[in-house]
């Protein structure tokens, strides 16, 4: 192997262990909605928000890093902009239909932005995809499935809270194929605080009109807030979105079916919610997909 087969190697493992990585710490955003002491969409605000300060502060620290390029036209800060535009929508469509239809339901439909990322990707950029990677991403959300309780479970849903979910994921997917187009020109903290920054503009109008308040009452509804910030987006997105610059689109938003898997543990470890044969079995499926999608 040559030298500069090894550093592409070398980087890929080190991609491939921050998307993991990245998709675990989105995992546990569940956990910190469910402690929250303010609104969903009130809590989306905050996490988009306070993620600004780490972003921040670490732009501060490696000012004038090298190989990092500033926008230089209308078009470099609108692509800039787009993906914070699609996450902000992702983040109110999904906390919106979890308000009208089942849990199980929301997350699930939610998680089928693999789907769409994978057909928008063959459909508009012409990216190749595998049967080896179809069903991998088929196993993994066949997991997703037995982990929410099975077809039995997803029955009890609302039509219009359901296609909400669906929206949610379609927009979840703009923002993985936005951010991954954006790593071939700029770095990874650049896109995110300018991503970030975007999400939180619009984040915050529709948490006025949707929540009666803004503010957590105490000192641990503030540490919630700051964990979902600082872990599920500073740490988690920022990860992801490292990963973009070397590991193909469709195969990155593949981690988003790691977070029911995450999202469970945590229950059982945090707030001591049980974890049947179903959930094992389910989690331990999605994984298997995603082994097997890595081969495709």
């Amino acid at each position: 192997m040559t030298q500069a087969a090894a550093t592409v190697s070398s980087r890929k493992s080190i991609a491939m262990t921050a998307l993991l990585l990245g998709g675990a710490a989105i995992g546990g955003s569940p956990i910190f909605v469910r402690l929250s002491e303010v609104g969903p969409m009130a809590t989306a605000f905050w996490r988009v928000a306070l993620a600004l300060i780490p972003l921040v502060a670490w732009s501060w620290l490696r000012n004038g890093a090298v190989g990092d390029r500033r926008p230089q036209q209308f078009f470099d800060y609108a692509m800039l902009v787009l993906p914070g535009v699609f996450l902000a929508i992702d983040l109110a469509a999904w906390h919106l239909a979890l308000t009208m239809t089942s849990v199980a339901n929301a997350t699930l439909l939610a998680n089928l932005a693999p789907v769409f990322v994978t057909l928008a990707s063959w459909a508009l950029f012409r990216a190749p995809v595998s049967r080896v990677f179809v069903a991998g991403l088929a196993t993994a959300i066949a997991g997703v499935v037995i982990l929410k309780g099975g077809p039995a479970a997803l029955a009890e849903g609302d039509v219009l809270g359901d296609g909400i979910a669906v929206v949610a994921a379609m927009f979840y997917a703009g923002y993985i194929l936005a951010i991954g187009k954006l790593r071939s020109r700029f770095d990874t903290n650049r896109i995110m605080i300018w991503s970030t920054a975007s999400a939180a503009v619009c984040m915050l109008p529709m948490t006025l009109v949707a929540e009666p308040t803004l503010f957590p009452a105490s000192a641990f509804g503030w540490a919630t807030l700051f964990g979902l910030a600082f872990v599920s987006h500073a740490g988690g997105q920022v990860a992801i979105t490292y990963a973009l610059a070397y590991l193909p689109a469709a195969f990155s938003s593949l981690t988003l079916l790691l977070q029911p898997v995450v999202a469970a543990i945590l229950a059982w470890v945090v707030l001591s919610e049980s974890v049947g044969p179903a959930q094992a079995i389910g989690g331990a499926i999605v994984l298997v997909g995603i082994l097997i999608a890595r081969r495709g």
